[in-house]
């Protein structure tokens, strides 16, 4: 399985590790006409091999948001004026397109996730100018690629802006949350909105609260802060970049059909001749099979058991053994060749 993060939508357990599943909102079946005005479906909505995986735009919200996004210590950041502004430039520069790369750097170059971090940083102009502050900052990170990455670019970053930040490996949310909400071993961490968002929320109004979380980043990031307030966490704006549920197909198959968004695959293949792929949970889950059928219309011939995101279901994808896939948006092995 890939990174706790990452499965939070598939499993709302704990106080401290849950996260919203996306909800599902409604749109037209469509019809069977693709997006360049030719005849689709059947045979031509197939599973069509290749090596290059491209996701396809989840236009209707489907997902929640799980931009990245600055976590500090409430106490932290009031002392320190110049911290917040600095995270924050990083979120202004990141892209998911650059995330992707990021990633790809190091699980597929090999290359370490400090030098990645050092020369994404070093490149992306993000410290030009920043207000300059001073002391001792410890910067979470996760037990998994992308969480090092970025945990290094905020050191990196806060270096520039005159703290002396470490990066300290802490593992799962149930283990760093309490710590970053003291405040005594770590004072930053690179979050994933939606899924903080829920935690939080969770953690304050109870296992059965309602979720607060949507697709709509801003809007989520609004409801999470006066949670956070209560329990001295501080969040930055969120990145463009972001880290979620997505749905991939090959770069054939989408060329073949004239598609780049969800709503389009759904114009192109509304006969239900569409072979999706996935974890188990896929189709009982509101952000996966549900979803594509409530929010989109889409509809499938069978349904094809593998992994959540993982190195089975993009295979699948790319042996042309299912149509479309459940991956994660910024998956290393998204970059173009």
């Amino acid at each position: 399985m890939r990174k706790q993060r990452a499965l939070a939508p598939l499993l709302l357990a704990g106080l401290l590790l849950t996260a919203a599943c996306g909800e599902s909102g409604s749109s037209g079946t469509g019809g069977s006409t693709g997006a360049s005005g030719s005849a689709a479906g059947g045979d031509a909505c197939a599973p069509v091999a290749g090596d290059q995986l491209v996701v396809l735009e989840d236009d209707q919200e489907l997902q929640n948001a799980d931009n990245i996004v600055a976590a500090v210590t409430s106490a932290t950041a009031a002392a320190n004026p110049a911290l917040l502004p600095a995270l924050d430039a990083v979120s202004a520069a990141m892209t998911t397109d650059q995330l992707i790369e990021l990633n790809a750097a190091v699980d597929v170059e090999r290359q370490s996730a400090e030098d990645v971090a050092a020369g994404w940083v070093a490149e992306s102009g993000v410290t030009d100018g920043l207000e300059q502050g001073s002391g001792p900052i410890v910067v979470g990170a996760g037990n998994f690629t992308e969480s090092t990455i970025l945990a290094n670019v905020y050191a990196g970053v806060l270096d520039a802006a005159g703290f002396d930040a470490s990066v300290r490996e802490v593992g799962n949310r149930d283990l760093y949350l309490p710590a970053l909400i003291s405040g005594t071993d770590l004072q930053v961490f690179p979050e994933y909105l939606a899924t903080v968002t829920e935690a939080v929320n969770k953690q304050v109004n109870g296992p059965e609260a309602a979720p607060i979380a949507s697709g709509d980043a801003q809007a989520t990031r609004d409801a999470l802060q006066p949670l956070a307030d209560q329990v001295g966490l501080t969040f930055g704006t969120p990145s463009q970049a972001a880290d979620q549920n997505a749905f991939a197909v090959t770069q054939e198959f989408a060329e073949g059909l004239g598609v780049t968004t969800l709503s389009e695959l759904a114009d192109a293949c509304g006969d239900g001749s569409l072979v999706l792929g996935g974890p188990a949970e896929c189709p009982t889950r509101p952000f996966c099979q549900p979803g594509l059928e409530d929010t989109y219309g889409l509809t499938f011939a069978e349904f094809r058991e593998f992994d959540a995101g993982g190195p089975l279901t993009k295979a699948a994808i790319q042996q042309g053994e299912v149509s479309i896939g459940l991956v994660f948006s910024s998956d290393g092995a998204l970059a173009q060749g």
